[in-house]
């Protein structure tokens, strides 16, 4: 799973990683599938979700993606 995380960019890496280690295992089996979809969908639509801000189509993965957002706000750096 980590190694799927890994996506080529500083800002994509910092933001998966980190939300994997800290709350991944916390997450319910639903949370986590919906991560794990995250993970399959491409670089540009990440980017476009997890730093500029804009919505998935799809409500599992806004869920997901508002969560990332959330806790990469409130984590230290």
């Amino acid at each position: 799973m980590r190694w799927r995380c890994r996506r080529g960019t500083k800002e994509l890496d910092l933001l998966l990683e980190r939300f994997l280690t800290a709350h991944y295992a916390q997450l319910a089996a639903a949370e986590q599938a919906a991560f794990e979809r995250l993970l399959a969908q491409e670089d540009h639509a990440l980017q476009a979700w997890l730093i500029y801000g804009e919505s998935p189509p799809d409500a599992e993965l806004t869920r997901i993606v508002e969560r990332i957002r959330s806790s990469h706000l409130l984590s230290p750096r």
